[in-house]
């Protein structure tokens, strides 16, 4: 029998972490980012967007630094806070929410994978042919039988490609930035003929969900805090990897409206970012883009695997999941959490086959998803706050905290009214099938299955769900 792997060998250092939030920040999103902004935003709605959601971010991410310092005893970050906080059910639905946005985020990775080798091999077409999805399954049980043999190993790896594919970021930075048209930014800028501060908010309030994709992923340091050497190590990780994702996600927005105009951005297709490189150098810069965005989103959905997989087997060491999905095998992989989470994402990924916008709806239900999550750690941290919980008496850091918390509230509950009626409906519908594993979990240990304060909120998803499955029915509502 093979030996067991030490837990002092899966620890991760600070660089490691660093890797592990970049990485799963940075890879399907960012390469489409030209077209997404140009089909509903110009320069000027762009810029407000990113200033709006890069405030609402980095107030979360310091929101997930003070929490790993306020409670250390809390190990699986954004599923922790939210049950220490709000009880089992909602404390089951932020991590049920956030594994099935990993899923869908993983889904995107796959989708965008074949869409991109789709414009050199037609058999792909946009990522969703029978092809396309075949070997996409074929892939994503590949990558399952990687992390089978090591969580290290898989961080490992991720840090590979995670430089792999910031290097040709920052060289389409580079290049973007030498070649810019001033005159065409100037045309690009507002977004509409004629100067209309009206349109520019409509345009701002379309995008920001788009903006909330490619900034999931920013607490994967804290989700995997039980493995990092040092407590310390999970908040800097935190905040260097959203503020390094947030200036290449910036730059490569702004400067794509000075190479080509809006409407020709809003054509171009997946991945957008080759497109944009197309333009300035020829078919090779469209080629060499195409390439890194396969380094990079192979290392993004190694990312969202490990992190779907982390978030599951935490919650059932808490006891608010299924005993099996607890399961370790020898190399200390949660093996129970990694065979369930990859088969809800080969069902997903079937699913897309009947989508009209496969990558899109999956882009932005990941979104939708992790919201949720999102809000309940700010909420958390401005609780804390509030009542002093974890505060020495007359502690500075208390007011402070407490407004950063206030504000990423603030900012993901206005996140979740932006996306609108008709992502709540979707998420409801996967949130109250997922129940179930809540309802086992209460089974295993012969406890009420819920209080009553829990059992309205579960009644309200259900209808959600039931009114969202109606709407799919009728056809009020697209995927």
């Amino acid at each position: 029998m093979a030996a067991s792997t030490s837990e002092a060998d899966q620890k991760l250092s600070r660089n490691a972490l660093i890797a592990l939030v970049i990485g799963s920040m940075v890879g399907s999103g960012i390469f489409a980012l030209p077209a997404q902004f140009g089909r509903t935003t110009g320069a000027l709605g762009a810029i407000i967007a990113w200033m709006i959601a890069g405030t609402g971010m980095l107030t979360l991410a310091f929101v997930f630094q003070s929490l790993s310092r306020r409670k250390p005893e809390l190990d699986a970050g954004i599923y922790a806070y939210a049950k220490a906080g709000f009880g089992d059910y909602i404390g089951f639905a932020s991590a049920a929410g956030y594994w099935i946005g990993c899923c869908l985020a993983d889904v995107a990775c796959l989708i965008l994978i074949k869409a991109t080798l789709g414009q050199f091999f037609p058999v792909f077409g946009d990522g969703t042919t029978p092809v396309a999805i075949a070997s996409a399954s074929v892939l994503l049980w590949s990558v399952h039988i990687l992390v089978l043999r090591g969580i290290k190993g898989a961080a490992a790896l991720n840090m590979v490609t995670t430089f792999a594919k910031i290097i040709p970021i920052v060289l389409f930075i580079v290049v973007a930035a030498a070649a810019l048209n001033r005159g065409l930014f100037s045309d690009n800028f507002w977004g509409t003929t004629e100067p209309d501060a009206g349109q520019v908010l409509s345009q701002v309030r379309s995008t920001m969900l788009l903006t909330v994709f490619v900034f999931v992923g920013i607490e994967g340091a804290s989700v995997y805090s039980r493995y990092a050497r040092r407590r310390d190590d999970i908040g800097i990780a935190t905040v260097t990897g959203f503020l390094t994702v947030l200036c290449l996600l910036v730059l490569v927005t702004l400067l794509s409206y000075g190479i080509l105009p809006r409407s020709g951005l809003a054509d171009l297709p997946t991945p957008s970012m080759a497109g944009v490189m197309e333009a300035m150098v020829g078919r090779w810069g469209g080629v060499f883009i195409s390439i890194a965005l396969l380094i990079s989103i192979l290392g993004n959905y190694l990312s969202w695997s490990l992190l779907a997989a982390e978030i599951l087997h935490s919650a059932a060491i808490q006891r608010t999941m299924p005993a099996f999905l607890a399961r370790e095998n020898v190399h200390k992989v949660p093996v129970g959490a990694l065979w369930l989470t990859n088969c809800v994402i080969q069902a997903l990924l079937l699913v897309s086959w009947f989508a009209e916008y496969a990558f899109t709806l999956a882009l932005k239900m990941t979104s939708a998803m992790t919201l949720v999550p999102y809000f309940l750690v700010a909420a958390y941290g401005l609780k804390l706050a509030w009542t002093g919980e974890a505060y020495a008496s007359g502690e500075r850091a208390r007011a402070s905290e407490g407004i950063f918390a206030a504000v990423a509230t603030l900012y993901a509950a206005g996140m979740i009214y932006a996306g609108g009626a008709k992502f709540l409906l979707l998420s409801a519908i996967l949130y109250a099938p997922g129940t179930l594993l809540f309802l086992i979990a209460k089974r295993e240990r012969k406890e009420r299955l819920f209080r009553p304060v829990e059992s309205v909120l579960f009644g309200a998803v259900a209808i959600a769900a039931g009114i969202g499955i109606y709407g799919l029915a009728v056809g009020a509502i697209a995927i």
